[in-house]
């Protein structure tokens, strides 16, 4: 179906033919309850000006029965991605009648059934461009349309969309529901959802503005809702962004629904904001999930104004939203929510993401060049999101706070219910603060990659701040001394630098802290000195601080300067002090991976070992009932995957015997359940109970992953079948057997399975839609000894697609910097 990949050119064109102005769109959901119908009718009812004869309509679904033109039917032609209009005349009206697809991959309208209750509820996901799946449409951002929505449903059903319903009319057992035109919206944030959810209503009311609000989950996980944290949260946004944009909330109301097997974090659909489940813990939640929660809300909730209201042209200028809006996210979060240390999570963990991305050979500069939707697919990565995010901090520093949003006001006004380009913003911020913001963008958005920054002192005691990949920085480097095992802030000095080496005149320290106070983009490494004196009072730092050297720690071990052991030994000392549970988090992660990748083979057993015990003490000495408690109950389970070492405390944890104040969740049991399976310790009879006491979506999904982690090559190998060639599991499913598949890091049971993998993937991309091949392609990615197979199959496959050979080519680097980190540690002190 290769006319499904539209291309920049294609569209523009398109977009200078055709001036979309309404479309209607009628869908029939009635028999949605019936798993046995694949699909569903909908009718969509294009009015459009054109200066051409002919163009096409964008639809992907079971089949096209009927098309219109101006009153008049044409034969349909239809390819199962494109349906060609002829006989256009300056102004037009086309229907077209078709049947859509109900999704099990979390894209295009998506269908799921509760095992708690048997309903189903259904949904829409539609970024960059899966609205097609759902309606005939054009599917491009910069053909905005008023969309109004008729949706037939079963009668009981909550039926939503972006706008709110203005008639409902009841049958026998059914009902009609008619929602008011949209105001000029792009295809792909419109939305749709349907079922019996549980709803909770409040209202949010600014001056003459009254909002409606609405939060959504299914009825089986209303107890995890957490509805007044979440409405709080919302409230205190719509305050925030109403008074920095001094653009009134345009888009009526806002409601926000929890569905099931979401593919993404959260979807800015104005109006009808969705969000993955995941936010809603069954039990405990320490305060960094729910600060994620509260970022996400808030990063959503930025997108109704940079995203909705003014709208990137093409892909190309995705970061005019997502890196506004994860820059949004965090400093609504700091400045109006108690989650005050947002930024302080952005510095150690988000920007990891951006860090790693920016290393790969498929880094991209923030401004990308996007020639067609699966590159888009592939463009909503670290760059796009924490990278952008990051230099954006810069942004606002180098221009001005005030300057900054005063900017934002003019450049709303400006294009509101419109299209942009990056020139459009610039205009605007370089206007209020008179600051030469192109040569800012040339440098951070129009380029590609990372400084990294060292400090260098020769013979005389002369001190240099040297930097890779010079490009300009206003940072500030933080002096700070250790006294009686504490660190004491002693000054902080601001340097600009711009050119490789830049003399810096300040006494020696203890600690030299570059980039303190996070300012810039950059990886800033620790001098001997300053190394040596972290390991020692790492964890007697304020939090900012300790995030920043927590961040410098693992870059240096992810580049192979820092001896992983090294690193390890640093987290066994602080990483159980460590205050902030967000730094935390990142910090357990980051040390289980570095025992999974960086360590020596000849030496792996032994470190697993050793990070199981610091997992099991940390735990027992963790304060009762503390999010430190909970995420040390998680990082044991986890590491009990890959050694089992203490099986029978895993077991007593699972029956009960655990320590004052930690509670065992569901999520909790079957982690180490699973991890006893992935060591031998348990059977399938043990998963059966398990799922007979926890029959919900999530105990499904967890229960086939411990199923499939048998350590057993023959059930291994059943399972990577089932994931190639199953093609009825749906999303989230099909992850939890990779899960199983990779359980507990056992190479020898799955190795012999490297070359297939290579024979499958090309299947794999033209067979599955993009979301479920990518993570077959990633999930499954070979981790060999060695990059023969990988480099054989990217010589041979020159003209694959683009957005698959840069999958592997991604994969294949991460490989590379394994293999490559864990040679250098033989040469590293430590």
């Amino acid at each position: 179906m290769s006319s499904a990949n539209l291309n920049r050119d294609e569209t523009a064109a398109r977009s200078a033919n055709v001036t979309v102005h309404a479309i209607r769109v009628e869908l029939d959901l009635r028999e949605a309850p019936d798993q046995a119908r694949s699909g569903f009718t909908t009718s969509s009812t294009l009015v459009f000006d054109a200066t051409v004869s002919e163009t096409w309509i964008d639809f992907i679904g079971e089949s096209v029965q009927r098309v219109t033109v101006n009153g008049v039917e044409q034969l349909v032609a239809y390819d199962g991605a494109r349906i060609a209009i002829a006989g256009l005349e300056s102004s037009n009206t086309v229907v077209i009648e078709a049947t859509g697809a109900y999704s099990r991959s979390g894209e295009g309208l998506h269908r799921f059934v509760d095992p708690v209750d048997g309903e189903t509820y259904l949904y829409t996901q539609y970024e960059p461009a899966d609205s097609r799946r759902v309606m005939a449409c054009f599917e491009q951002p910069d053909m905005k349309a008023a969309y109004t929505f008729v949706v037939h449903a079963p009668l009981g059903w909550h039926v939503l969309s972006n706008q709110s319903a203005v008639a409902t009319t009841d049958h026998a057992d059914s009902q009609t529901v008619e929602f008011a035109p949209t105001l000029p919206l792009s295809s792909y944030i419109t939305s749709v959802a349907a079922g019996p959810y549980h709803r909770v209503n409040a209202t949010w009311t600014r001056n003459e503005q009254t909002i409606e609000l609405g939060v959504l989950c299914r009825p089986s996980l209303a107890a995890y809702l957490e509805e007044d944290e979440i409405i709080t949260v919302t409230r205190q946004g719509l305050d925030f962004f109403s008074d920095a944009f001094a653009f009134p909330y345009p888009w009526g109301k806002y409601d926000q629904i929890f569905v099931p097997e979401y593919n993404l974090g959260a979807m800015e659909n104005p109006g009808l904001v969705t969000f993955t489940e995941a936010y809603l813990s069954r039990g405990a939640a320490t305060d960094a999930q729910r600060g994620a929660r509260a970022n996400t809300i808030l990063h959503e909730m930025a997108h109704m104004w940079f995203g909705d209201l003014v709208t990137m042209r093409w892909w190309d200028d995705l970061w005019l939203k997502e890196s506004f809006a994860d820059y949004m996210g965090a400093h609504a979060s700091a400045v109006a929510t108690r989650y005050t240390d947002a930024w302080v999570r952005f510095a150690a963990n988000r920007k990891a993401w951006a860090y790693q991305q920016d290393q790969l050979p498929t880094t991209h500069p923030i401004v990308a060049d996007i020639t067609d939707l699966e590159a888009a697919k592939l463009n909503f990565d670290g760059i796009t999101y924490a990278k952008g995010a990051a230099v954006l901090k810069q942004l606002v520093a180098f221009v001005g706070e005030e300057n900054f949003f005063e900017g934002a006001r003019r450049y709303f006004v400006a294009h509101a219910y419109g299209n942009t380009t990056l020139e459009d913003l610039l205009v605007q911020l370089e206007d209020v603060s008179g600051r030469d913001v192109r040569a800012w963008s040339r440098a951070w958005l129009e380029t590609s990659g990372m400084s990294t920054l060292s400090l260098e002192t020769d013979a005389d005691g002369a001190r240099m701040l040297v930097q890779t990949d010079p490009r300009p920085h206003r940072l500030r480097v933080g002096l700070y001394d250790l006294v009686d095992g504490r660190f004491a802030l002693r000054e902080k000095d601001e340097f600009d630098i711009v050119e490789e080496r830049t003399p810096v005149d300040f006494d020696s320290a203890d600690l030299v802290l570059i980039n303190d106070d996070d300012l810039t983009y950059a990886k800033a490494r620790l001098d001997e000195r300053s190394l040596a004196a972290v390991e020692n009072g790492l964890s007697t730092l304020d939090p900012l601080p300790r995030a920043l050297v927590w961040s410098s720690l693992w870059n240096a071990t992810r580049d192979g300067d820092l001896s992983a052991v090294r690193y390890l030994g640093i987290v066994a000392a602080h990483a159980p002090r460590e205050e902030n549970i967000g730094l935390l988090s990142g910090v357990v992660a980051n040390a289980a991976y570095a025992v999974g990748h960086f360590v020596p083979d000849a030496v792996r057993a032994q470190h697993r070992r050793a990070w199981l015990t610091s997992t099991w003490q940390a735990l027992q000495e963790a304060e009762p009932r503390s999010d430190a408690q909970l995420s040390w109950a998680r990082a044991f389970a986890a590491a009990s995957a890959y050694d089992d070492g203490y099986a029978e405390q895993a077991r007593a944890l699972l029956a009960g015997e655990a320590p004052l104040g930690l509670v065992i969740d569901p999520d909790l049991r079957w982690a180490l359940l699973t991890s006893l399976r992935t060591t031998g310790h348990a059977t399938g009879e043990e998963i059966s109970a398990e799922l007979d006491r926890d029959e919900t979506a999530s105990g499904r999904t967890a229960s086939l992953r411990a199923l499939w982690s048998k350590p057993i090559a023959a059930s291994r190998g059943t399972a990577w079948h089932a994931a190639w060639e199953d093609f009825s599991l749906t999303n989230d499913h099909l992850s939890a057997v990779i899960s199983g598949v990779r359980a507990g890091g056992r190479r020898d049971l799955i190795a012999s399975l490297d070359e297939d993998y290579f024979d499958r993937i090309l299947g794999a991309w033209r067979d599955r839609s993009i979301e479920l091949a990518r993570r077959l392609v990633v999930g499954l990615f070979p981790a060999s000894d060695d990059l023969s197979l990988v480099d054989g199959w990217l010589a041979e496959n020159d003209s694959a697609p683009a957005a698959l050979r840069r999958l592997i080519i991604e994969q294949r680097d991460h490989l590379a910097r394994d293999l490559r980190v864990r040679a250098a540690q033989a040469q590293l002190p430590g």
